[in-house]
């Protein structure tokens, strides 16, 4: 399969393109220029911007599937303004590009909700579903909430106390919903997604993600 990934150089966007390359698949992934060496050997790399759909929506055939990876790295709730000018322009030129392209499956890595904290990275993602559900794509949308993996391992010393809430008939839900997801389980969920094309809108939530088909 064809496939063509933004945010390719970052914390999931390489381990994805490896696995992906190990599975046979042909990828390009968008870059800047000058962070190329960032990008997996293999990839065949596609210089654009990604706040700007005209410099890369050209670029995209024959991919069928775009995997959309783009973000502001390590979200608090001091980026706002980040969100906003990275986060959602970034989908929405992806959603423009895939549009122009006539993309059949459009991957996007949103975020769990509601939740009661990081209200406007989750108000940024979720306008970026409704962008998809308004461009008349079909998608997959993945909700983490946080994901662990190298260099993001503190919220490792949180798991007994998810686990506590998970027993608890009041919080079982939110706990599960908000639960904290591996690198390793994105990358399964992701690849399912691009094996699995829906049509319309499809969303994984976190229990789906650490285990599928439960």
């Amino acid at each position: 399969m064809d496939i063509f990934v933004t945010g390719g150089t970052g914390y999931i966007g390489r381990p994805l393109i490896v696995e992906l390359l190990r599975k046979g698949h042909r990828v390009r992934a968008l870059f800047r220029p000058g962070s190329e060496e960032k990008l997996p050997s293999g990839v065949t790399g596609v210089a654009g911007d990604a706040l700007d759909a005209s410099s890369f929506a050209s670029e995209i055939p024959p991919a069928q599937t775009l995997v959309h990876l783009i973000g502001t790295p390590h979200p608090h709730p001091g980026k706002a303004r980040q969100f906003l000018d990275v986060d959602l322009v970034s989908i929405q030129a992806a959603v423009d590009a895939a549009v122009a392209a006539s993309i059949r499956h459009f991957i996007y890595v949103s975020v769990a909700q509601p939740a009661p904290v990081m209200r406007a990275y989750i108000e940024v993602r979720a306008r970026g579903e409704a962008l998809l559900c308004s461009g008349g794509l079909n998608a997959t949308i993945l909700r983490p909430w946080y994901v662990l993996g190298p260099g993001h391992r503190w919220p490792y010393a949180l798991l007994p106390v998810y686990a506590l809430l998970r027993r608890i008939p009041a919080t079982r839900d939110t706990a599960l919903r908000l639960g904290l997801v591996t690198l390793a389980d994105m990358m399964a969920a992701l690849i399912r997604a691009v094996d699995r094309q829906p049509a319309g809108i499809r969303v994984v939530e976190v229990p789906e993600i650490e285990h599928p088909g439960a």
